[in-house]
């Protein structure tokens, strides 16, 4: 007896799985656009060549005595080549015995979502060594002072444009901020991103970015430029689901002779800069030399207290530690006091006459910023 009229098939659920995969692909970079704020799609076409550009010229003495003329300044924009795009091409295949050992949802389904990702890293990783080569430079102490320099820096190179900023950095450079920051984190193409980050723009975590580095740029200044996988020459010589976007392909298939299940993806992508003299690599170059703390100490107001006063002030959430000995502590920037005892830099301290306190002053993961010590005075009588 033939099969029933409108019986869904193997083949209609495998076109449902491709349906879905290049849906949430889509989905995914829809969402990453909307994050750079990309607006410029191009798609590449036979025989163009992906470039961005990079200003260069010469100023001209401008000590111009009166009446004469003003030479002019030359400067021009020349195109530098990128790279020539390239389709890239992936297969799995996943064998009839795995498919019975594992069932299919978790031998090819989950196997595919993984590739999936594997790809987007691909993507990401290829973005941000491109974003690397940026000519800008910037550098500042501290993640807020680098992407406060950054800023400015955009701020001159496109200063006949209206622009919005948006900046990478690695997660780990703001960790301390972050955790103690009222602000909402946002997801895609699993990169986590803060809108109006300090009122500065947007910024997007991912560890991709070197630690130290943050790369900033024009949200105008970045371009997705990509192979339509559904373009017309594939599609007369291949079968590939796609989504709208054309960004990504799948084709699904069964192998008889070898009883393998394959997947076979395809994605031609790249996000770059048009302008390379618009990026800023701006340097987080950390402070490395241990402050000075003055520390005074006079008798307490009990036997056996000493109070203790430090300038200057600790500051933001830095907090106090100290430690009593026969003689000064050796302090180095950045060494671990989380072991010494805690003080709210106001109580009177239990400490005998004449040996001698440290005080160090430390961020909230308890490395030493300041330090000093001093010849403890105690009150000997009551």
């Amino acid at each position: 007896m033939a099969a029933e009229t409108n019986l869904i098939k193997k083949a209609d659920l495998a076109r449902a799985r491709e349906v879905e995969f290049v849906e949430l692909f889509g989905y995914s970079v829809k969402k990453l656009m909307e994050a750079l704020g990309v607006t410029r799609r191009i798609p590449k076409t036979a025989g163009s060549v992906l470039k961005t550009y990079k200003a260069k010229g010469t100023l001209e003495n401008g000590a111009v005595a009166e009446g004469e003329l003003i030479p002019l300044s030359h400067y021009k924009v020349e195109p530098v080549s990128y790279k020539e795009i390239v389709l890239k091409k992936w297969r799995k295949a996943t064998s009839a015995e795995a498919i019975v050992e594992r069932g299919y949802d978790q031998a090819v389904e989950m196997t595919t979502d993984e590739m999936l990702k594997d790809v987007q890293k691909g993507i990401k990783k290829d973005f941000f060594d491109f974003l690397q080569e940026g000519t800008g430079s910037a550098s500042g102490k501290t993640f807020q002072q680098a992407l406060a320099q950054a800023w400015g820096q955009l701020q001159v190179l496109f200063e006949d444009n209206e622009i919005e900023a948006i900046y990478f950095m690695n997660p780990t450079d703001v960790a301390d901020y972050l955790g103690s920051a009222a602000i909402t984190t946002q997801t895609a193409f699993g990169m986590s991103y803060v809108e109006n980050f300090l009122g500065l723009g947007t910024v997007i975590f991912n560890s991709s970015v070197p630690k130290g580095s943050i790369y900033a740029t024009a949200k105008q200044n970045i371009v997705l430029y990509y192979i339509p996988t559904n373009g017309a020459d594939l599609s007369e010589a291949f079968s590939f689901t796609t989504d709208t976007t054309g960004l990504i392909g799948i084709h699904e298939s069964s192998d008889y002779t070898r009883m393998t299940a394959e997947d076979t993806v395809i994605s031609g992508l790249t996000l770059f800069a048009e302008r390379l003299d618009g990026i800023v690599v701006s340097t987080i170059t950390g402070d490395n030399t241990l402050g000075t703390l003055t520390v005074t100490s006079t008798a307490g107001s009990t036997k056996g207290k000493t109070s203790v006063s430090v300038t200057p002030a600790k500051s933001g959430s830095n907090t106090y530690k100290y430690k009593i000995a026969d003689a000064a502590q050796t302090v180095t920037y950045g060494k671990s006091v989380q072991t010494w005892i805690a003080w709210d830099g106001s109580s009177e301290i239990t400490a005998e006459t004449g040996k001698v306190i440290t005080v160090v002053e430390c961020d909230s993961s308890y490395k030493a910023l300041k330090a000093g010590s001093q010849t403890v005075t105690a009150k000997d009588e009551d």
